[in-house]
């Protein structure tokens, strides 16, 4: 059986992160996922390094860790859409495929004849996937929208950091580009939902995706907490706006997270950490409770955790179970036993580097399961295979296409 989405065809024409994060999801699940790019340049990503992946003399390649974390199981095609007949081909494509995406600035693909109107008429059926920073309407919409600005818009960073008062205090991006990341995820269900419709209707549709859009539902219970009171949110560093103790802690050796979401786990860590009457102080008896008087309990909290080391507070909570665990680096993340055992980390062949390492598509369906195909594709690398395959052009006129570099 092949995978879930292998009857599916997905013309890409994304980059950066949030539609290949997209587009490498649906092609993980099996779609077959074409992803054009610009000759002698490709995807901007290619190039966001060091670290690049080394060549099997341990030279560097000019593909970066950055693209290859999106890219994997994706046919790359290189085409030149500037050129008239480059943008025939992408239409032709566009023709034979499910489900278009793309994420240039609104309206950029009108004047190649790619944008969702034309390609509407040539294709009923197809699903046009639009990813921008502030969506296809309103007074931004012609703005180009990045992460980290993103991020700063749509409140996540007033949230994030340290307190004010506290050193090293201010606003602060997340680690990763998670509003491009969550954008992508938001993408793929958008595209099979509208994918589901069009089997019932025969009408596809065009999916209108904003990051800034993205990011303002992601704020989840902060924004609900700034909707139901009239006050914004403001950053508390690791602590949790809503339930106290779930944060870190020192302990003798380093830090912990304490993540204590109901009375009866506050119960247990009371008695284990050697103070039972925190578990019947009026103060702190009580979830609500504990927010309200967080300013005491912690210090309290803090005095006891830094008197044991961080594996020895984790083996006791575990086997009461209370939720608790060490902060780990990224190098002790890949060491983690549970880490290693449900293969987190896979590898790939890949034609330059010889076995490339990658991290694992988190989903794990017992009747499709994910399959690991293709590596992240080199600039180009299936031009003439799609060209022939897809579209039927015979050499000499693949030649002759890449001779006047239209492809």
């Amino acid at each position: 059986m092949g995978g879930a989405l292998s009857h599916l065809k997905i013309l890409d024409l994304s980059r950066i992160l949030a539609g290949p994060w997209a587009t490498q999801q649906l092609a993980d699940l099996g779609a077959d996922v074409i992803k054009v790019e610009r000759p002698e340049v490709g995807d901007d990503t290619r190039l966001w390094g060091p670290p690049f992946l080394k060549d099997k003399d341990g030279q560097d390649t000019k593909d970066s860790g950055y693209y290859l974390c999106c890219n994997r199981n994706k046919r790359s095609v290189t085409i030149d859409f500037t050129k008239p007949e480059g943008q025939e081909l992408v239409r032709e494509l566009a023709t034979k495929s499910d489900v278009l995406i793309e994420n240039f600035k609104v309206g950029g693909l009108r004047q190649y004849g790619l944008d969702y109107e034309t390609i509407h008429k040539l294709n009923p059926r197809l699903v046009y996937c639009s990813i921008t920073g502030f969506g296809q309407t309103g007074p931004y919409a012609p703005r180009a929208g990045y992460d980290f600005l993103i991020q700063g818009m749509g409140g996540l960073m007033s949230v994030t950091g340290h307190r004010d008062g506290e050193e090293g205090a201010g606003p602060m991006k997340v680690g990763v580009a998670l509003t491009d990341i969550l954008t992508g995820l938001f993408a793929s269900t958008a595209i099979l939902a509208a994918v589901a419709q069009r089997d019932v209707s025969g009408k596809g549709q065009q999916i209108d995706l904003s990051l800034l859009d993205v990011q303002i539902a992601c704020l989840a219970n902060q924004a609900m907490n700034y909707l139901y009171t009239g006050v914004s949110p403001e950053r508390m560093g690791n602590a949790h706006p809503n339930v106290v103790p779930y944060q870190d802690f020192p302990t003798s050796d380093g830090h912990m997270v304490l993540a204590i979401g109901n009375d009866g786990q506050f119960v247990k860590f009371c008695i284990t950490a050697g103070h039972p009457e925190w578990a019947t102080d009026p103060r702190y008896a009580t979830s609500a409770a504990r927010v309200v008087n967080r300013n005491t309990l912690i210090p309290a909290m803090r005095q006891v955790t830094v008197t044991r080391p961080t594996a020895d507070w984790v083996r006791s909570f575990e086997a009461i179970g209370v939720p608790c665990g060490p902060i780990n680096t990224i190098a002790q993340v890949f060491e983690d036993p549970h880490v290693k055992a449900h293969g987190t980390a896979i590898s790939m062949a890949h034609p330059l580097g010889g076995q490339i390492p990658l991290v694992a598509n988190p989903i794990r369906l017992s009747e499709t399961p994910i399959e690991y195909r293709m590596a992240p594709p080199m600039l180009g690398e299936h031009t003439r295979e799609v060209l022939r395959d897809v579209l039927g052009l015979d050499e000499q006129r693949i030649a002759d296409l890449s001779g006047r570099k239209v492809v």
